[in-house]
């Protein structure tokens, strides 16, 4: 009896298994879909062995495949990425107080804060698109804007103390405000982001404009109420963490106790609980009794995003320490140093500036961590200390323009680095707002650009190279016309989804994968 959906005839002499393989699609049958068709071939004298069922049903309970590629928050699809919005002036003369200073995606994703060196911190709201589908979101919309700092002057030191935000920490949402850390360099700060969209009225004792009314006066008791009133966002301080650090915050982090955070300066780190700020304990403290003998410094330190003892601080030196907090009260002794031998090749003048640690970042998993040094980002197995598991080159192409770099001080930025959603990929930035990023399963990477020339909604961004030698081809762009003032030092990957931040001088760029 035929069947128009099995045709056997020009499949068996492929062999019975191709001929099941071409049938069933891969990860998409059922177990008695399978069962069904294996039936249905005994009965036309398809002879099945043990050895060819047991292929069929692996190929049966196998998962569909997805391709991977650059970028993927989810590692699925292609991902292409689009300009979706830019925040800030087009103004050419750039105020200092309005550079970007850090930018930080809070744990949802739906809120984006940006501190800049005017003591400002701005966030902005992911709006829904579609009420009826909150999954739909558009684009980030300014949802506060307050003053964080003030300028001050510390009169026992004769020293000036800048406004500028150096970082923002969001904990972890516990109710219906919101609640996050920002620091200068001398004084933390934690703010309540709450919304108010009721006001009280009725008052017994109190006019509505706020003036008291004389008790005699008052013949009736009225029970207040509360009115709907439009939304109006409330940022207000709840504890400052003042007079802890001698020198220069560089790095705050929570831990993952929800209790405790960390503060890090250039020789010191502090451990303090979010309810008390008249007290911090010291935990690192790598201040030689005589300066002279300071051979390094701390440039960032983190928590371990699940262990509540485990820290890791870098150092200028390019060496990043692991620290359990059980061992000792004061974690000078730390319990594992990663650091990378250095290329005698590529030794020179310039080593030791160039291997300074700028940022480091535990992977969200916790099994990895990443540093990112001038040239170069670097991926860390906790269990392996002797080198990096992956290295990736920025801009080794800088490395011959090193001497012009310190001239004009370059060769001291700062770049940050960040991982997407499922640590399959990261990102940095460079020069000529330029920003990198590295597909840590394919080995791919792609350079893309922050600017607004050609910034339409949704227009895909167009890869970008640099050519290093004078053989420069189509597209490509010579490294002796980049621009340095021009650099994206922070940047910021949404936690969930395509979505990325990047800070370039006083502009904030967003841009989403087209499929978003």
């Amino acid at each position: 009896m035929a069947d128009s959906g099995l045709d056997p005839t020009p499949r068996v002499s492929q062999g019975k298994l191709g001929y099941a393989k071409n049938k069933f699609l891969v990860g998409q049958i059922s177990t008695h879909v399978i069962i069904y068709y294996l039936i249905k071939l005994c009965l036309r004298g398809v002879s099945l062995n043990k050895c060819i069922i047991k292929r069929l049903w692996k190929y049966s309970h196998r998962s569909p495949r997805t391709p991977k590629a650059l970028g993927a928050g989810g590692g699925s699809s292609d991902v292409q990425w689009c300009f979706s919005q830019v925040k800030g002036a087009i103004d050419d003369d750039v105020a200092e107080a309005d550079i970007i200073s850090t930018v930080e995606f809070n744990h949802s994703g739906e809120l984006l804060a940006t501190g800049d060196k005017g003591g400002r911190v701005v966030i902005f709201q992911q709006e829904i698109e579609n009420k009826s589908q909150p999954q739909c979101r558009s684009e980030y919309n300014v949802y506060s804007t307050f003053q964080s700092h003030e300028p001050e002057f510390d009169y026992l030191k004769s020293l000036e103390i800048e406004e500028k935000i150096n970082k923002i920490r969001w904990l972890p949402q516990k109710n219906a405000a919101q609640f996050l850390l920002s620091t200068n360099d001398k004084t933390i700060k934690l703010w309540k982001i709450s919304e108010r969209d009721k006001r009280p009225e009725g008052y017994n004792l109190k006019e509505e404009d706020g003036r008291y009314i004389d008790p005699n006066t008052v013949t009736a008791l009225r029970v207040p109420v509360f009115r709907p009133m439009d939304l109006m966002v409330e940022a207000s301080p709840r504890r400052v963490f003042a007079n802890a650090h001698t020198y220069h915050i560089n790095s705050i982090s929570i831990n993952s106790d929800h209790e405790t955070y960390l503060s890090a300066d250039d020789l010191r780190i502090n451990l303090w609980h979010q309810e008390i700020t008249d007290r911090s304990f010291n935990i690192v403290d790598i201040k030689p009794a005589n300066m002279e003998e300071l051979t390094e410094v701390i440039t960032a330190a983190e928590f371990h995003p699940h262990q509540c003892n485990t820290f890791v601080y870098s150092s200028s030196k390019g060496t990043i320490r692991l620290c359990d907090m059980r061992a000792s009260a004061l974690c000078d002794t730390h319990s594992k140093l990663f650091e990378e031998p250095e290329d005698p090749s590529n030794r020179s003048f310039f080593s030791e500036i160039i291997s300074s640690i700028s940022d480091v970042k535990f992977s969200h998993n916790g099994r990895y961590m990443m540093t990112r040094d001038y040239l170069s980002v670097k991926i860390w197995d906790l269990n392996m200390e002797n080198r990096p598991v992956e290295t990736y080159q920025v801009h080794e192409y800088l490395r011959s323009k090193l001497c012009s770099l310190y001239e004009n001080d370059c060769i001291f930025d700062k770049f940050e680095c960040c991982w997407n959603g499922n640590d399959s990929v990261v990102m940095t930035g460079s020069y000529n707002n330029f920003f990198r990023m590295f597909d840590r399963g394919q080995r791919r990477d792609v350079t893309l650009e922050a600017s607004r020339e050609g910034s339409k909604p949704w227009q895909v961004l167009k890869p970008r190279k640099v050519c290093a030698d004078g053989k420069r081809k189509k597209d490509e762009i010579s490294v002796d016309s980049l621009d340095f003032n021009k650099k994206i030092l922070h940047t910021a990957w949404h936690p969930q989804d395509n979505i990325i931040a990047v800070a370039t001088t006083n502009n904030l760029y967003i841009f989403q994968d087209k499929g978003n």
